[in-house]
């Protein structure tokens, strides 16, 4: 009887865990992905449907469209998490498996932030992005906040990428100079593991007035006098609140019982949990690495091939390296890109751009996943 893997999740991690399964055991391997959404949608999608640079249809990939040998996807909620059986109950029907991914990500907390629901937006969820996509649109000018609530979050350049890109949109309609945009992060530094990255983020916030408000957060929202309340006790008006909100473990795995501190604790390297033959990646894991898809790729090819090792009985020697690779948005079509390395030591960072020349990289990023997961092409974002 063929092995059964249980991958729980469709983002980054979900879907490399499952496509390297896929190939290889070319169908000798059942392979079950569980996911609640249609399909998938890249982080930097969100911006560029944000922005107006293309439209949602155009950056959602449907998993009714995975055609891998041994793969079946099921869309449904997963209600229930049973990490000693392995055994998962969802609202499509109940599964047993011999192998279980953990891939979940982080769910957002809207009231986590006094304020936020009535007197914010959020633009980190895709239909909180997707959104704001006509809100920017007839926005016409005032001053912007651009917030984090707390820490951890996903994806650290987002933010920072948003600002820039706001700031290129104004620029462009030509209201730029009657409208303000503040940054608060609970950071020393835009990314901290790369000072070389962080410096050319402050540079060019200076450069394009960009106010930056670090080692503070947002704490709340004054929806009747329009001003966010941040840690250190200041204030800043707005006339357009974009935030970054709490981020949480989805309420499943905490009802499993699987999380410590919030997250679920692993192995760094072998991305094991305390149960046997039970992995966890990407956004709901503790690994030590941040939040981002990246990453999250990187452990899940890690938690693969160890379990296609166990499967074949064959020595489980692949590590997680804790690295990643980011592109960085600094508007005007410039990408700049960030390498961080996060273990062994010192998490270090190098950083090339920003220039033009490197968004075809990025781009090629973005085609190559699909055409991975996908099995298709994709043209990326174009410009409406």
């Amino acid at each position: 009887m063929s092995k059964r893997v249980l991958v729980l999740g469709a983002g980054f991690g979900g879907l490399e865990a499952t496509s390297i399964l896929a190939e290889e055991f070319d169908g000798d391997l059942e392979i079950v992905l569980i996911d609640s959404t249609e399909g998938f949608v890249f982080g930097f999608s969100k911006l560029d449907v944000m922005f107006a640079r293309t439209s949602a249809d155009r950056v959602l990939h449907r998993y009714s469209d995975i055609a891998k040998p041994g793969v079946t996807f099921v869309r449904a909620e997963i209600t229930a998490i049973d990490a000693v059986a392995k055994h998962v109950e969802t609202t499509g029907g109940a599964f047993d498996g011999d192998f279980l991914v953990i891939a979940l990500g982080a769910d957002y907390d809207i009231s986590g932030t006094p304020g936020l629901a009535e007197a914010g937006h959020e633009f980190y969820s895709e239909a909180g992005a997707f959104a704001l996509r006509d809100i920017l649109a007839s926005f016409e000018g005032g001053d912007v906040v651009i917030g984090i609530t707390s820490g951890p979050f996903k994806c650290p350049p987002a933010p920072s990428e948003t600002a820039l890109m706001l700031d290129a949109m104004l620029r462009d309609r030509g209201i730029r100079d009657s409208s303000t945009i503040s940054l608060v992060m609970p950071f020393p530094r835009p990314i901290p593991p790369s000072p070389d990255a962080s410096s050319a983020l402050l540079a060019t916030f200076e450069e394009r007035d960009i106010a930056w408000h670090p080692d503070t957060s947002v704490r709340s929202l004054d929806a009747d006098e329009r001003v966010a309340h941040l840690g250190d006790g200041s204030t800043l008006p707005f006339d357009l609140y974009l935030g970054v909100p709490v981020h949480r473990v989805p309420a499943v795995i905490e009802s499993a019982g699987l999380t410590v501190d919030g997250w679920i604790p692993v192995d760094s390297r072998t991305l094991e949990t305390s149960w046997p033959d039970v992995y966890a990646v990407g956004d709901c894991a503790a690994v030590g690495t941040p939040r981002a898809g990246v990453f999250a790729e990187r452990q899940a090819a890690t938690a693969a091939r160890r379990i296609a090792a166990r499967v074949r009985g064959d020595s489980e020697d692949s590590l997680y390296d804790g690295r990643g690779v980011c592109y960085v948005e600094f508007g005007g079509d410039e990408i700049g890109i960030v390498e961080v390395a996060f273990f062994d030591g010192r998490p270090r960072g190098s950083f090339e751009g920003p220039s033009l020349d490197l968004a075809a990289q990025k781009h090629e990023f973005g085609v190559s996943r699909i055409r991975r997961w996908f099995d298709r092409d994709w043209a990326a974002a174009v410009a409406e």
